[in-house]
């Protein structure tokens, strides 16, 4: 007999059309303070009224699962928009931001979250489907920001390329003017799967994501990439509005490895990266300045 051919991504998604959700959150001051003080800042980034950061509003409207409602690798069995797809692994690819006041600390937030598109592609590795949940965040009955993420999904797990070890020695070695140096270690890792509610065991669990996901050491959350490199206008430009950024996670960076964020401002925008001595663009993004 021949072997039956699995069934095309999108037939699993031809009825799947989740409605809008709607979420509610005080914007605590404790998560602002907690990654400052993990990222060995000098004090909390932000106090009681004072705006948000671009993307720090990633440490709330969390969702805690139960833990019999985990797969085994850590991820959510199901959620409202998680795609019905057999055996399905999740990538977070990038995603897109337009900020027209920037969300303020400590005042009750609202979030309407929605499902924007659904598109399956053939890739190198086979078949893909790209999911972007669209979310707009209101304060005071404004619509301070809308956010765009784009998460990959395939049936099965594919075998990637990496390294066979973990290079702790090597440094990039980058000429952006704007710089910051990170080597991320287990303890920085696991408090940031904390602070984001992310159970994916490739960010704690060393023996599971050498032996069932093929990496040589911990994964470094594509978030906390992304966050990284918005440290730099943060940093480097505090008088500068962030009005727009958008960002792509492209290669997987690894607990021990120098990491540093590069920025090069032109004008109105600056161009963002993420380097370690193996590849020059772990991470990139571009942000708009109001």
């Amino acid at each position: 007999m021949q072997p039956t051919s699995p069934a095309p991504l999108g037939s699993y998604v031809e009825s799947w059309t989740p409605g809008p959700l709607t979420d509610e959150d005080p914007l605590a001051t404790g998560p602002v303070a907690a990654l400052s003080a993990a990222l060995d800042l000098p004090g909390t980034v932000a106090e009681a009224g004072d705006p948000l950061p671009p993307l720090w509003h990633w440490l709330h409207f969390l969702t805690w699962p139960a833990q019999r409602d985990l797969g085994a690798d850590g991820h959510p069995l199901d959620g409202h928009f998680l795609p019905p797809l057999p055996d399905r692994q999740r990538m977070w690819a990038g995603g897109r931001c337009e900020i027209t006041e920037p969300l303020r600390l400590g005042t009750p937030a609202v979030r309407v979250s929605s499902l924007a598109s659904v598109t399956a592609k053939r890739g190198r590795t086979g078949e893909l489907l790209f999911v972007t949940e669209r979310r707009e965040f209101r304060q005071g009955g404004r619509t301070c920001l809308v956010e765009e993420q784009d998460i990959v999904y395939r049936s099965g797990r594919s075998t990637g390329q990496h390294p066979s070890a973990v290079d702790e020695s090597a440094l990039p070695r980058p000429e952006d003017p704007w710089q910051t140096p990170l080597r991320p270690d287990p303890p920085l890792l696991f408090r940031f799967s904390a602070l984001t509610a992310n159970a994916h065991r490739i960010h704690y669990d060393a023996p599971y994501c050498r032996d069932e996901e093929g990496y040589p050491g911990l994964v470094v959350h594509g978030p906390l990439l992304a966050l990284l490199m918005l440290e730099l206008p943060r940093r480097h430009a505090p008088a500068r509005q962030v009005r727009s950024l958008s960002y792509r996670l492209r290669h997987p960076a690894f607990a021990g490895e120098a990491l540093a964020a590069c920025g090069t401002p032109a004008g109105d925008h600056a161009e963002l990266r993420v380097a370690t001595h193996r590849e020059e663009r772990h991470a990139t993004a571009e942000v708009t300045f109001a």
